[in-house]
């Protein structure tokens, strides 16, 4: 397996390693965040490509589905439940549902997580289920970085027997097509309690489906799906309220060899997503997002989202979203919306000791 794209990732070669350097030894978030703007025009200077991993609107409520390194970083036992109704009011549109597990061990120097995401676009399905493993270190007393590695499997499903084909005769719909391949993904992310920076690539494995590989062309392919994420924490009112705004970008296909062996490109472009979030006496998030392709010569804007969360006593969040649509999709559907629900176990204890707004 060829891994010379991931050196180009990681700043060209020897590069990365001073990337790498600086990160480490830095000792406040501002410096973190130009790294952060820095690392952004590696999203944005090659061919562009699409998203084709699932997409929350929310993505810091269950961080650990795209970056593996994210497990353990609250400290205690921590679950996350999220459901996504994406164009809601337009027929075939994809439903999400996402389940993840994750929990430092041993002194906080390991962790251990677990996630599931099915995803339903019109007659297909896709199912990810992957085991996390997380190698703490701690650079001081405020600053932890996380490497992580994840492995599992994907199921990919299309009943065409749903579908109502104009043209009959055609292979590739005359039976139901369903195929398991195996999966792998790694990350890295850097927090203290006032910011963090992830870099993650959760799908390593590029996978190309066919029904007879000499004789139709593939008929879907899943390519790599690297993240990049930063935010930071800003006490307001000698700490009563924390200021929270965050930055993902989403790039996928990056040195592709399905996309050179096929000749052709991913149909969307890169994404950003932009937040900013208020935090009121420890326990309610209120936030606003945007989101939209950074290239808008060839694309347009996606939406803006209303959110909230709550954090209850007992360990438990529960909290919505909703997707005001700006592309011209509203014709079709009166938007997206996200319902969310987790569990932190131990919160009494590790909410007074060390809070976490990430």
């Amino acid at each position: 397996m060829d891994f010379s794209w991931l050196l180009q990732i990681f700043g060209f070669g020897s590069m990365g390693l001073h990337v790498l350097i600086v990160l480490i030894t830095m000792k406040n978030f501002y410096s973190t965040f130009w790294l952060s703007l820095l690392l952004s025009s590696f999203f944005t200077s090659s061919a562009l490509d699409a998203q084709q991993d699932p997409l929350f609107s929310r993505y810091k409520f269950n961080a650990l589905t795209y970056n593996p390194a994210y497990a353990g970083s609250k400290d205690h036992l921590s679950l996350g439940l999220q459901f996504r109704r994406q164009w809601a009011g337009f027929e075939g549109a994809p439903r999400t549902f996402s389940l993840s597990a994750h929990s430092p061990l041993r002194r906080n120097q390991y962790a251990l997580g677990a996630s599931f995401i099915a995803d339903k676009v019109g007659a297909t399905t896709r199912v990810d289920a992957n085991a996390v493993y997380a190698y703490r270190i701690k650079i001081n007393q405020d600053v932890m970085l996380s490497l992580g590695l994840q492995a599992g499997v994907t199921n990919w499903h299309a009943d065409w027997f749903t579908v109502t084909v104009e043209q009959g005769g055609d292979e590739v719909f005359q039976n139901n097509f369903s195929i398991w391949q195996p999966n792998f993904g790694a990350g890295a992310y850097l927090y203290s309690k006032d910011y963090y920076i992830g870099l993650s690539c959760p799908r390593l494995v590029e996978q190309a489906y066919r029904v007879a590989d000499n004789e139709i062309s593939a008929i879907a392919a899943n390519y790599r799906h690297f993240t990049l994420a930063a935010g930071m924490a800003i006490p307001l009112r000698e700490g009563d309220m924390i200021f929270r705004p965050s930055i993902l970008l989403r790039k996928a296909g990056f040195g592709s060899k399905l996309r050179q062996s096929d000749d052709k490109r991913v149909g969307a472009p890169t994404s950003v997503d932009l937040d900013a979030a208020l935090r009121f006496r420890q326990k309610i998030w209120v936030g606003a997002g945007f989101r939209s392709a950074l290239e808008l010569a060839a694309s347009s804007t996606d939406a803006v989202d209303l959110w909230m969360t709550f954090d209850l006593d007992n360990g438990m969040r529960l909290g919505g979203a909703y997707d005001i649509i700006l592309s011209r999709l509203n014709q079709v559907s009166y938007g997206s919306f996200e319902l969310l629900m987790g569990y932190d176990f131990d919160i009494k204890v590790k909410r007074v000791a060390s809070p976490r707004y990430f």
